[in-house]
């Protein structure tokens, strides 16, 4: 039920009067910074994404959805908490055009009311079009 609900409020929030003011967006160049500044990045893409793009560097891969669509969001909120070196890190969103960042931003900020989240708003395809680095994906079957 939990799950049917969370889907629910995602597919909800695409809607533009939904959208919150405190998720804030970002461009490459400001997450490039604000990465180098200590902000916490989370690639929220699928694992066959990151193998085929690579990922941002200092960026940490942490799917919110699986291949079909579902998620589990109080396991991806334990699993990026553990990510977090202070209580007060910014955190950045990343998926494959902004899409999905910004859905899950803005279910963080609004439902959650958690602080300092946002997001890439053109997405891993905005960092590669503007030829940003990335780093290879590291796995059990690929050593990096």
């Amino acid at each position: 039920m939990f799950l049917k609900r969370t889907l629910l409020i995602l597919s909800l929030s695409h809607a533009p009067f939904l959208w919150a003011e405190s998720l804030t967006n970002l461009n490459v160049i400001e997450v490039g910074q604000q990465s180098e500044q200590g902000a916490l990045v989370i690639d929220i893409r699928t694992p066959q994404e990151w193998q085929q793009t690579g990922l941002i560097p200092r960026s940490h891969p942490l799917s919110f959805f699986d291949k079909n669509g579902y998620s589990n969001p109080e396991k991806w909120l334990a699993d990026m908490q553990k990510l977090k070196t202070h209580p007060n890190q910014k955190v950045i969103l990343v998926c494959r055009s902004g899409n999905r960042s910004g859905k899950v931003g803005r279910y963080l900020t609004e439902q959650l009311k958690l602080p300092n989240i946002a997001h890439l708003s053109n997405g891993m395809g905005g960092w590669l079009k503007d030829h940003r680095p990335t780093e290879p994906v590291c796995s059990a079957t690929k050593s990096c």
